[in-house]
């Protein structure tokens, strides 16, 4: 098998050229949320609020996504890194049969759930419930293409051939944003319009991917199958279900926090949407650049290139903070236009620019944590890497938060997150030292 430039490349331009195209990808994603939100806020504010209801589940959706492509991206980069084409085929397979198995899963939990989610999560607010209904049927029961999507992405990524993701994300990207406007306001379709767009964009961004490997990555190969081979399933899974794992409870602290904010008012609730999607649309950088590492460190730790190992880790760290700077200023200078986006009453405002401001400074603090974390996947050690990500995602936050709660004031629940991430900075340094010390061997 010729040389890939996962193990010759220079690092600090391996991780731009790996990394880029992901940004790019998890702009789209972010952007389908983030335009999604910025239509449906002109419809009414409760609309708004029945997103960010939605939020938690859609989550819950792309951790199945996220889990499968994570493991992928780390056993196909380092069974490339070790020359074995046929672990490669074999993996890739595997791959595309648990993501029909993640839309068969999301399509039952739909059936059966969705309704009494809402029942129970917009306290009897049968408009917000009926918004919410309406949009989240939509993108679960036509899931498939997001799942998909994630995977044939993850497969050009992996062999090193990043510009060819440029087709997928302009397929997916373009459709959504073109028809996110016809349906919702031409069709008159409310939340329903923004779903279906958002469905649309992810299926075109499949095909694109299937059309695009078949014809432009040879170096992988794939096919459909509903007996894969047990051992890539097993190596995918080991991997990504704790990435999986973490999203799921992350689902579930959306749902804790939903229910917190309520307490205070449902604008505090749209308001933490808001936020969400704002940060995930403002980190795109940060995280294209930790999802583009794990599989740099997969290849090399599969080549035994410890030395390229520990540099990606420190390019890693520099880029993300470069790519997050600008946004941090922007969010800390000028909230009120970022608010504006959304059609912001005056009590938004008043909720809003402190909660902005706050949470970009917890995102900052979450960099170092990030990158840390990603390593430690490439390494196949997924353990460490999920405790950093549930503490600081999941556990702590909602521990500081219900404890400030009895304060009453809103502003203190924000503050939580910050808090969470401050306290996870020394703890990532160490089990970035002692679990790479175990693996990594010059």
């Amino acid at each position: 098998m010729p040389d890939n430039n996962m193990g010759t490349q220079k690092i600090s331009r391996l991780i731009l050229m790996t990394g880029l195209p992901l940004m790019l990808s998890l702009l789209i994603n972010s952007l389908y949320n983030f335009v999604d939100s910025v239509f449906v806020s002109r419809i009414s504010e409760n609309a708004l609020t029945a997103l960010s209801l939605a939020s938690p589940v859609q989550v819950l959706i792309s951790a199945l996504g996220v889990g499968n492509a994570v493991g992928l991206n780390a056993a196909i980069s380092r069974s490339l890194g070790a020359g074995k084409p046929e672990e490669v085929k074999k993996t890739a397979s595997a791959a595309i049969f648990l993501a029909f198995c993640a839309w068969c899963l999301i399509s039952l939990a739909c059936i059966i759930g969705i309704r009494p989610y809402f029942t129970w999560q917009a306290a009897g607010n049968e408009e917000i419930a009926r918004y919410g209904r309406d949009y989240l049927a939509i993108c679960m029961l036509f899931s498939l293409g997001q799942m998909g999507q994630w995977v044939f992405d993850r497969f050009v990524i992996a062999s090193g051939k990043s510009h060819l993701f440029l087709f997928t994300l302009s397929a997916a990207s373009l459709t959504n944003l073109v028809l996110d406007p016809v349906f919702i306001f031409g069709f008159g379709l409310g939340t329903r319009g923004a779903a279906i767009a958002t469905v649309i964009g992810q299926h075109m961004g499949l095909l694109a991917g299937i059309l695009i490997n078949r014809r432009w990555n040879k170096e992988i190969e794939f096919s459909f199958t509903l007996r894969p081979d047990r051992r890539s399933v097993v190596t995918i899974l080991r991997v990504g279900i704790p990435s999986t794992l973490v999203q799921v409870i992350t689902g579930f602290v959306t749902v804790a926090m939903n229910s917190l904010l309520l307490t205070f008012s449902s604008t505090a609730v749209a308001i933490y949407g808001v936020c969400a999607r704002m940060m995930g649309l403002c980190t795109v950088g940060v995280h294209g650049i930790d999802n583009g590492l794990i599989p740099i460190v997969a290849y090399n730790y599969g080549a035994r290139k410890p030395e390229r190992v520990r540099e990606a880790l420190r390019w890693a760290l520099i880029y993300s903070l470069l790519f997050f700077i600008p946004f941090l200023l922007v969010l800390e200078g000028a909230p009120q236009f970022v608010l504006k986006l959304f059609n912001a009453s005056a009590q938004m405002n008043v909720i809003g620019t402190p909660a902005v401001r706050i949470m970009a400074f917890s995102t900052l603090l979450s960099i170092p944590n990030l990158v840390q974390a990603a390593a430690l996947q490439g390494l196949s050690l997924p353990r460490p890497s999920m405790i950093l990500t549930m503490l600081r995602q999941a556990i702590l936050p909602v521990i500081l938060a219900y404890g400030l709660r009895s304060f009453g004031n809103v502003n203190l629940i924000w503050l939580a997150f910050v808090l969470a991430e401050a306290m996870i900075i020394p703890l990532a340094a160490v089990f970035w030292r002692r679990s790479s010390r175990s693996v990594l061997k010059d």
